[in-house]
């Protein structure tokens, strides 16, 4: 088994707490893991990536080669359109709905939007307002890795216990908030977006 994520969006949004997740929920099920991270310019509202490799094998590698990642996990439409070209012909693309409009000329959402939904398998949520009717505006990533899990080959509760053992020194209150973010992803990921 071999799975392939590239995680993107930008500064801020907590691309990298999913990406430790992940990682953390894959050491725990005795999975391989590389990861590589490009967040240069991220706290001024640049783009952040991260190539996420698990296997039940040794990975010799930390980046994933274009047109075989398995999934393009993103907070922001405009970033999973581009990392298409990394997608294989059976990936899923996972993304926020909510546009970060971070460059002038950024497109029409509904353009964007329009050139998602032709891949065979995305999901487009609307982590932001999932999160907002949860009260917990900062977890829409948990909203976003909670629609991911549905394609992810780690089960759910390794997930929700990675979720805690990242956030607990946060406290109780902010791991329970982000399991609940994260279940609400779940769930909107079990029906299409469109």
């Amino acid at each position: 088994m071999k799975y392939d994520v590239i995680l993107a969006g930008v500064g801020g949004q907590g691309v990298l707490s999913i990406a430790a997740i992940i990682a953390q929920a894959a050491g725990q099920a005795g999975l391989s893991i590389k990861q590589s991270e490009v967040h240069g310019m991220s706290q001024r509202g640049g783009a952040v990536e991260s190539h996420l490799r698990l296997a039940d094998h040794p990975i010799h590698s930390d980046l994933i080669p274009t047109a075989y990642a398995d999934m393009v996990l993103a907070m922001e439409p405009m970033e999973a359109l581009r990392y298409v070209p990394f997608l294989s012909p059976a990936g899923v693309i996972v993304t926020d709905r909510t546009p970060v409009v971070n460059i002038p000329n950024y497109p029409e959402a509904e353009d964007v939007y329009a050139a998602l939904e032709q891949f065979p398998c995305s999901r487009l949520v609307d982590t932001v307002q999932i999160a907002r009717d949860l009260h917990a505006v900062r977890s829409s990533n948990m909203v976003l890795l909670g629609a991911a899990s549905a394609f992810l080959p780690l089960d759910a509760a390794d997930l929700e216990a990675a979720i805690d053992a990242v956030f607990g020194r946060k406290g109780e209150a902010v791991v329970a908030q982000n399991v609940a973010a994260f279940r609400a992803g779940r769930e909107a990921a079990s029906v299409p977006a469109r």
